[in-house]
């Protein structure tokens, strides 16, 4: 099988060549997999797109947006199986072998993961804490998902599900609605990661981007 690595990033600079050396290409390709490394770069001002073509990656220019530019990412990736995370040295893709391996060897579609299982410090602050849990309460109330963090934003997936996935949010609610969807659809599962500090400048805004995630889902929830 060949495998995506989908990243989007924005001005990511400080952090994209560690995160694309940490992929574990050597450890896929002995499994027998071919790799391609995505960039979808949202317009950067900084050398983020400069770096990742010289560490090998295929950057792709996109309109920012967390949705948009993973959704972009979506239809250029030619591989099988599509594992995703953010440019920032959050996520262990260290790691993608074994994530890939579970997906095969369990014959899943989707998986999702929990990134409060493996919190390390400085990971997350606590008004972030707050508003990721608030979120995944309204996940597993109103869409009836039963994971313990909505907002993840590494997956791993086979590409021909996305045909069946209604993904309508071009923002930071897309993280969440591809798990309801592929939670809704497809076999899909949730498993613990560890989620480290982020290198380079935080983007999320805890307050305003978590009130659009909710507007978002009241939308999704009453359609």
């Amino acid at each position: 099988m060949k495998i995506s690595i989908v990243m989007p990033a924005l001005n990511e600079e400080a952090a994209i060549a560690d995160v694309i050396d940490e992929i574990p290409v050597s450890k896929l390709k002995k499994d027998g997999h071919k790799v391609e490394i995505i960039v979808v770069d949202g317009k950067s001002v900084d050398d983020t797109a400069k770096i990742a073509k010289k560490k090998g990656a295929r950057v792709i220019s996109s309109e920012r947006g967390y949705g948009r530019q993973y959704k972009l990412g979506f239809s250029k990736a030619t591989g099988d199986i599509i594992v995703t995370g953010d440019s920032d040295m959050t996520y262990p893709f260290k790691d993608t072998h074994k994530f890939v391996k579970q997906l095969l060897a369990e014959d899943l579609d989707f998986i999702t993961t929990n990134r409060f299982a493996g919190l390390k410090d400085g990971a997350m602050t606590g008004m972030h804490h707050f508003g990721n849990s608030v979120l995944t309460l309204f996940t597993r109330l109103f869409f009836r998902v039963n994971i313990k963090d909505s907002q993840s934003g590494m997956w791993i997936f086979r590409k021909n599900i996305l045909k069946d996935l209604d993904l309508t949010s071009d923002g930071m609610p897309m993280s969440q609605e591809i798990k309801i969807e592929a939670f809704k659809k497809v076999k899909a599962k949730e498993i613990p990661i560890d989620y480290y500090a982020r290198v380079g400048d935080v983007k999320l805004s805890t307050f305003k981007d978590g009130f659009r995630n909710l507007f978002f889902f009241f939308g999704k929830r009453i359609r």
